[in-house]
């Protein structure tokens, strides 16, 4: 059973510039919410507090048998990450427009959940324009390929 939480929306609104794959800080509740797949990802985003990295608005379900010892739902959650990762990630989000988004929220080999980043440029209206166009034209494609 493989665990791939992804964010649709991230493409739509951002050209992505580069990714990254974080460790996150987790409690034993939080973790076992994502084995159970309930968690969004949808409307998170990263910041940087005192040169750490965390991500915000990642909503992991409270674990339906964690009793007294449950977690918050939206905290902040520590990503885990080399200085000199985030010394770089810092100055690329310091430039106008940049910002980190989480794409993918996913469970490796060895059983330890994974945030991929991506440092991110947010898209114009037009911009989401021609992506809705390109959609369009590529399933016109599939669907005479088809036939």
């Amino acid at each position: 059973m493989s665990i791939n939480i992804k964010n649709r929306k991230s493409s739509f609104e951002y050209h992505v510039i580069s990714t990254l794959t974080a460790g996150i800080s987790l409690l034993g509740t939080e973790i076992k919410s994502i084995r159970n797949n309930k968690a969004n990802i949808s409307d998170a985003y990263c910041t940087f507090v005192d040169e750490e990295l965390f991500v915000k608005n990642l909503h992991i379900s409270e674990y339906s048998n964690g009793g007294y010892n449950n977690h918050e739902p939206k905290r902040d959650r520590k990503l885990l990450l080399n200085k000199i990762e985030l010394r770089k990630l810092l100055g690329k989000v310091k430039e106008k427009g940049n910002s980190i988004i989480p794409t993918r929220l996913f469970i490796n080999n060895t059983g330890r959940a994974k945030l991929e980043i991506a440092l991110a440029k947010g898209k114009k209206i037009y911009d989401k324009r021609e992506s809705i166009k390109e959609k369009d034209q590529k399933r016109d494609l599939s669907r005479l390929k088809k036939i």
